[in-house]
């Protein structure tokens, strides 16, 4: 049965590429596996080559962008199948696009999706357990992220290009996948490198009009790498520093990723993060960055997790995590497909427990919106209220398939709204 799928993935992602003319022949693809930070990553791409005058493609989670005109990304899939990918690389190629940026999923690859793509440059973020359940291991994860690697690879053409993150554990097992086809073309960055060189470089991050150009968001430590990637692509592809300054300074992040709804008088921020360790990121910057000085305040956030047998592991970590960090904790439902909430809110409030939060500070309400409700009725000036795991999501996945629409920004928008005097 497993290998009729397998055969059946093949054959669409085979017969899409003869139909649609071998679309990706026309174009310069991209494509960028890793746990974290794709999203933001083929978008900041984006940016910093249309800033030198290119018009450039995106199919990522969030959005569906040719040139000029974008969409939202609403059919669940971050790879989609059945033609979509091949149809999307024809409509690039036909809008006048010259760049194609796009996120490869360990799941997509699984699927046969990578194939019969004429991939120009593959780029490796960040490796950390994932997907578990559906993988069976954590090293048949990586494996599929190395697949796609060892496919790029595979290419009887030349000049393919190969970025591997050298902060990243896992990056030499991506590089030795290439080695022996591509090892002249291997490149490496760094987030860390690159707020110390490339920023370090061009701007005197010790003063507050440096800080005050960049801003919080490119100095935000999590999205460090995913900015070291996309100009390491350009400085690969020989756009010029002025080119990739423009496209980072005017870049706005994207919608559900570390964004700002509020600033003051307590700041209210959206995240897409949904593992341990990109929670920690996300946490450790909201601390450090907004709550401190003469209105330091507290983290308060509105936590869940996935079900549907996703990564049961991982919630109890979490709430470790949250622990560590926030001040007040609000338990809620993220995703709990055919779960029953409250089991999945009692992993991970076992996990804010044993982090050595007080019970008093724990709050379980499974509304979602009620859960938001709660989290800003207890900010006070100075405090940061972070809501995770659904981002600029625009459903809520629950039991029998049903889906309840949601727009996690607008939910926060409309509460605050209620609370402000009239």
């Amino acid at each position: 049965m497993e290998k009729l799928k397998s055969f059946y993935h093949w054959l669409f992602a085979f017969v899409g590429n003869i139909v649609f003319g071998f679309p990706s022949r026309r174009l310069y693809v991209v494509g960028v596996t890793g746990t974290k930070g794709k999203s933001t990553t083929v978008e900041l791409m984006s940016a910093l080559f249309e800033a030198a005058g290119e018009k450039t493609a995106v199919m990522s989670s969030v959005t569906r962008k040719l040139g000029a005109k974008r969409e939202r990304n609403t059919t669940g899939n971050t790879m989609p199948g059945r033609f979509a990918i091949q149809k999307f690389l024809f409509d690039a190629a036909n809008a006048g696009c010259t760049y194609a940026f796009i996120e490869v999923t360990s799941q997509g690859v699984l699927q046969h999706r990578h194939q019969y793509i004429d991939w120009n440059a593959a780029v490796f973020l960040n490796l950390a357990p994932e997907h578990i359940e559906s993988h069976g291991s954590f090293e048949a994860y990586r494996e599929a992220k190395l697949a796609f690697f060892r496919y790029v690879a595979a290419s009887p053409k030349k000049n393919r290009i190969f970025l591997v993150n050298e902060e990243d554990a896992s990056s030499p097992l991506f590089e030795e996948a290439v080695r022996h086809n591509y090892g002249n073309a291997i490149r490496r960055f760094g987030g860390k490198r690159f707020l110390r060189e490339t920023l370090g470089g061009h701007f005197d991050l010790r003063t507050e009009k440096a800080r005050n150009t960049l801003g919080e968001w490119l100095l935000a430590e999590f999205n460090l790498e995913d900015e070291a990637a996309a100009a390491c692509l350009a400085e690969a592809r020989g756009v010029e520093w002025k080119h990739i300054e423009k496209g980072l300074l005017n870049f706005k992040g994207v919608p559900g990723r570390f964004e700002l709804v509020q600033r003051k008088p307590f700041a209210v921020v959206v995240d897409y993060a949904h593992t341990p360790d990109s929670l920690r990121k996300v946490y450790a910057t909201l601390r450090n960055d907004f709550c401190m000085g003469p209105e330091a305040g507290r983290l308060i956030c509105v936590l869940g997790s996935a079900g549907g047998g996703r990564d049961k592991w991982k919630r109890p970590e979490m709430g470790r995590v949250a622990a560590e960090y926030c001040a007040e904790v609000v338990l809620t439902d993220e995703d709990s497909y055919d779960e029953n909430p409250q089991s999945i809110m009692a992993a991970i409030k076992a996990g804010v427990v044993e982090g050595g939060l007080s019970a008093a500070k724990i709050h379980e309400i499974a509304d979602r919106k009620e859960a938001i409700r709660k989290a800003i009725s207890l900010a006070e000036k100075g405090d940061v209220v972070v809501m995770t795991g659904k981002g600029s999501e625009t459903s809520i996945h629950v039991a029998y398939g049903k889906r309840i629409p949601w727009n996690e920004r607008e939910v926060a928008e409309s509460i605050l709204k209620e609370k402000r005097p009239k």
